[in-house]
């Protein structure tokens, strides 16, 4: 009758532990413990044989009654444990609608496709369409389209990216207004903006990569009024009307006349700063009238058709508009200068 105390002891035992248990890890250890392959139920059914033969039933029903009130303990704690396990779960998860929500970083525009998306609707506004050509030029419609001489300093290794002896990375955009004017009729009416390359080092004025826009119109009794007109439109758009312009004479070997453009100076009003060099004065863009050899070069005679040009930097019309003064910051992406605008 040993084995019938043994199964009150564990009982009792476990009945004790599984009402302190804490957790769904700790209740199955308990069940197997009592009710595994080797638990305390399974070792007193391997003590049977050791039981008189009269007493057999007896001990073999007790410990079957133990072990489905096991079982049954086991089950109950096990509903209950995943009910406070799942109700912990929800209460972390929960929402509260009223607290305000998490900030969302949102992106903003570069000030430099500011000035694109801004240059660019203008233009087209004023009747301009769009031209592209490649990046990859050849030394021809770089240099020598544009009546730009043999010995000139810009074709020189310091200044130009040469891929090899016939081609380079373009180092303005007017190669496009050769290509332009090759393959279309007058009256041509274009700007062309895109990417062109300097062997420059990279400081806060100068980049090896940087932006250009060039404009072209080319028709019958195009003149240099014409050119100061749609200048001085462009500059009230994108620096207000209150700016003064300046056309001041210059040299371009593909205009002819050419001319400078400057506008008063936006940090001191015209009076003279570090910005303007103490001028008053802040360069813009380079213009002219379509040099004659250009014309020819590109088969059309200048005795029927004249034309104006101009190209400036989309960096510098940006650091102009908003008064930066690294030309870096427009391709580092750093939010903090991003945002600002």
């Amino acid at each position: 009758m040993d084995l019938l105390k043994e199964i009150k002891k564990i009982e009792s035992e476990a009945q004790e532990k599984f009402k302190k248990v804490e957790n769904l890890k700790r209740l199955e250890k308990l069940r197997v413990k009592y009710l595994g392959k080797k638990g305390k139920i399974a070792q007193i059914f391997s003590k049977m044989g050791q039981v008189a033969d009269e007493q057999k039933p007896i001990v073999g029903k007790e410990t079957n009654i133990l072990k489905n009130k096991i079982q049954k303990l086991y089950n109950q704690l096990k509903e209950e444990k995943e009910k406070e396990l799942k109700a912990e779960k929800l209460k972390s998860e929960t929402i509260d609608v009223t607290l305000p929500g998490n900030k969302v970083d949102v992106g903003h525009k570069n000030p430099f496709t500011h000035i694109i998306d801004e240059v660019v609707e203008l233009f087209l506004g004023m009747g301009f369409s769009i031209e592209e050509g490649p990046e990859v030029e050849t030394e021809y419609y770089n240099f020598e389209a544009l009546n730009i001489p043999k010995d000139h300093p810009a074709r020189d290794l310091q200044d130009t990216l040469y891929i090899d002896d016939q081609y380079l990375l373009r180092t303005h955009t007017s190669p496009v207004q050769i290509r332009t004017m090759e393959k279309e009729e007058p009256p041509i009416k274009i700007i062309a903006p895109g990417r062109v390359y300097r062997s420059d080092e990279l400081d806060a004025s100068h980049s090896p990569n940087f932006h250009q826009i060039e404009g072209l119109v080319i028709d019958k009794d195009i003149s240099f009024s014409d050119l100061k007109g749609v200048i001085e439109i462009f500059i009230h758009e994108i620096y207000g009307k209150e700016r003064k312009i300046r056309f001041r004479p210059s040299y371009f070997p593909f205009t002819e006349p050419s001319a400078e453009v400057d506008v008063s100076c936006n940090v001191c009003k015209g009076k003279g700063c570090s910005l303007c060099s103490y001028t008053g004065w802040v360069e813009v863009l380079g213009s002219g009238m379509v040099h004659p050899n250009v014309l020819k070069m590109s088969g059309l005679d200048p005795d029927i058709y004249s034309g104006f040009a101009f190209g400036m930097g989309w960096d510098r019309i940006a650091m102009l508009k908003y008064d930066i003064d690294d030309i870096r910051v427009l391709y580092e992406n750093d939010k903090r200068f991003i945002h600002q605008f």
